[in-house]
């Protein structure tokens, strides 16, 4: 499930034009906070990182095609944590990450990708 939500918002962040609207999203995106985050790894759910930025143009295109694969019924699942890159330096620190637009997908504990 995480190879094939990465492959699509790799390919899709650098091809697509526009996405278009869904009616209802079946995943709800949250900022990212570090208990709901261990909570949600620790119940064993299949967790997405998103870390953002507001001025990123690669954020940009991935956030339109991350909302359409939220409304994929095989996602329905997921957690999604949206990391503040600009005012979450510690976060995207501790989580590996050196630079915005990047996403770490979880199963349970592990990190898959």
């Amino acid at each position: 499930m995480f190879r094939r939500l990465f492959l699509l918002v790799s390919l899709a962040a650098f091809t697509a034009g526009s996405v278009p609207p869904m009616a209802k999203a079946a995943v709800v995106e949250q900022p990212f906070a570090q208990a709901a985050f261990d909570q949600a790894k620790t119940a064993g759910k299949s967790v997405l990182v998103a870390i953002h930025a507001p001025w990123c143009p690669i954020c940009a295109k991935q956030k339109p095609i991350l909302a359409t694969l939220e409304q994929d019924p095989a996602f329905a699942a997921l957690t999604v944590f949206v990391v503040d890159f600009d005012n979450q330096k510690d976060v995207v620190a501790a989580l590996g990450a050196n630079k915005q637009s990047t996403l770490i997908a979880f199963h349970g504990t592990a990190e898959r990708a």
